[in-house]
């Protein structure tokens, strides 16, 4: 797919609500197949659509890609030699690749990160504004009334906020954290909310889950008005989703997947980090496996392995 392809994808994702990083060359040296305008769309799994450069290039964004949909953050790439870049700017992460073409790229990769999908309980004023106020964000907000609770759109993505103000609130919470979805908030006063929390344990639901119900649900302004309240709900949920708090668990943003990132070698010959796997051309001397990003590299290594392995592998 061309360029605007890739944006007309990038949207419907996000549509979805699904997570990925938007790679787009901003400047590039030739020769570089990699062109000035270029895009890709890299998924969490590292699946790429669109195209941001060659064999030299692709690995190291796909990689970086997957770093800022897990830790949030964009980031600008500068892939090439030091010498090529000379005096680099703070914030900007320079990544050696020894490309044969002797090319260069400088690539911006954001995360699109999904909106949070907000399901308010409830039918009153306070219950319209909340799911507005959101709505306003680029949310997605649903209002739904304590009656249809059973067709309720709940999963582990959702920030469910119940605010049935004193209408069947046990079944209510009971049904929302059936659901295990991220966030569940109640709107009651403390008192109130104590003998909901008390309900739902005697029922025999676990106690990790009572104990991440937040009652009352929002900031303490003080006293406030019943749209005042919806204004503090928002807000307790905009500060949490912030600190990185409303992220699915066990999905992109969280640090544990970051963690299970496929191992990586660094190729003694250029020194670029490649995919510790098959597709990096292994070979094996001295009892240790080494990969290459290309087989020019791997050639050179094969004619005189001593001459390039690295000193601390000698001892």
């Amino acid at each position: 797919m061309d360029s605007w392809e890739v944006v007309e994808h990038a949207a419907a994702l996000a549509r979805r609500g699904e997570e990925f990083a938007l790679a787009t060359v901003v400047w590039r040296e030739g020769p570089s197949s990699g062109q000035t305008g270029s895009r890709a769309i890299v998924t969490a799994a590292g699946e790429v659509h669109g195209w941001i450069g060659g064999a030299c290039a692709e690995p190291s964004v796909i990689r970086e890609a997957q770093r800022a949909i897990a830790d949030r953050q964009p980031r600008l790439l500068l892939l090439g030699t030091p010498e090529q870049f000379g005096s680099v700017p703070d914030g900007m992460t320079v990544i050696p690749i020894a490309c044969q073409s002797e090319g260069a790229l400088e690539v911006y990769v954001e995360p699109v990160l999904a909106s949070p999908h907000l399901v308010v309980i409830g039918a009153s004023p306070m219950a319209q504004t909340l799911r507005d106020l959101a709505s306003a964000l680029g949310w997605h907000a649903e209002l739904v009334d304590r009656a249809d609770l059973d067709d309720a759109p709940l999963d582990g993505r959702s920030v469910v906020v119940v605010a049935t103000q004193g209408h069947g609130d046990e079944e209510a919470i009971e049904r929302a954290v059936a659901a295990r979805p991220i966030y569940v908030g109640l709107v009651a006063s403390r008192r109130r909310g104590e003998s909901v929390l008390g309900y739902l344990a005697d029922r025999g639901v676990p106690k990790d889950v009572v104990e991440r119900i937040r009652v009352p649900a929002g900031l303490d302004l003080g006293h406030t008005s019943h749209r005042e309240i919806a204004v503090a709900v928002l807000a307790e949920l905009v500060q949490l989703r912030a600190a990185g708090a409303l992220a699915p668990e066990g999905g992109p943003g969280d640090a544990a997947n970051a963690l299970s990132a496929p191992a990586e070698a660094v190729d003694p010959i250029c020194g670029m980090t490649v995919p510790a796997d098959h597709t990096s051309r292994p070979f094996e001397h001295g009892g240790v496996t080494y990969y290459f990003c290309s087989a020019g590299c791997r050639g050179t290594f094969e004619r005189d392995p001593a001459a390039h392995v690295p000193r601390e592998a000698r001892c």
